[in-house]
């Protein structure tokens, strides 16, 4: 990532989750532990917020370490479809590993509480592409009206959307401005 620090750092990677209304087959496992329904959706941004990678297809019981252990994008690491030295950077909710960098726990040394400072910052990059993500596309900040199955695709749909606004520069929707203003 050319706005981070991290040499080889290719994306930044996190889950979010996507309210849904309740579904009428296996409603418990779309609960997530904070008690609502919904999707759980990994999504990978680069330094630019392009969406590299995304997985839509989780209830909201599944936790995120699952996500990425079954998702396509750990195999293309581990199987060494990505080139060498590239990286990831993930909370500490998830394992260390070769390809997926990790903050210290309890950091005990200098370094280690700037790598940490350093990985935070850089960490941030995911927290605001998932905003400018639902900020974009709006269906995305409230509860979803549909079947899991039509959320999922709505979701990846909305991931390529943005992709292609980030591609041809359309900016974000302005919040201050009124939509009865513009004819």
């Amino acid at each position: 990532m050319q706005a981070t620090q991290f040499s080889g750092v290719v994306g930044v990677i996190d889950g979010t989750h996507i309210r849904i209304v309740a579904p009428h087959v296996d409603e418990h496992v779309y609960v997530n532990r904070k008690r609502y329904h919904n999707i759980n959706v990994q999504v990978v941004f680069d330094a630019h917020y392009k969406i590299l990678d995304i997985v839509a297809r989780w209830p909201g019981s599944v936790n995120d370490a699952r996500i990425l252990d079954e998702s396509a994008l750990k195999l293309m690491f581990e199987e060494q479809h990505v080139p060498a030295g590239c990286y990831l950077l993930r909370d500490s909710g998830y394992p260390c590993k070769q390809w997926l960098l990790t903050p210290y726990l309890r950091p005990q040394t200098v370094a280690q509480a700037n790598y940490n400072r350093v990985h935070r910052k850089a960490r941030c990059t995911v927290e605001r592409g998932i905003g400018q993500l639902k900020k974009r596309f709006h269906v995305l900040l409230s509860e979803v009206r549909l079947g899991p199955e039509k959320t999922c695709k709505l979701i990846t749909v909305c991931a390529v959307l943005h992709n292609i606004c980030k591609a041809r520069n359309i900016p974000l929707p302005d919040d201050n401005v009124e939509d009865d203003a513009v004819e």
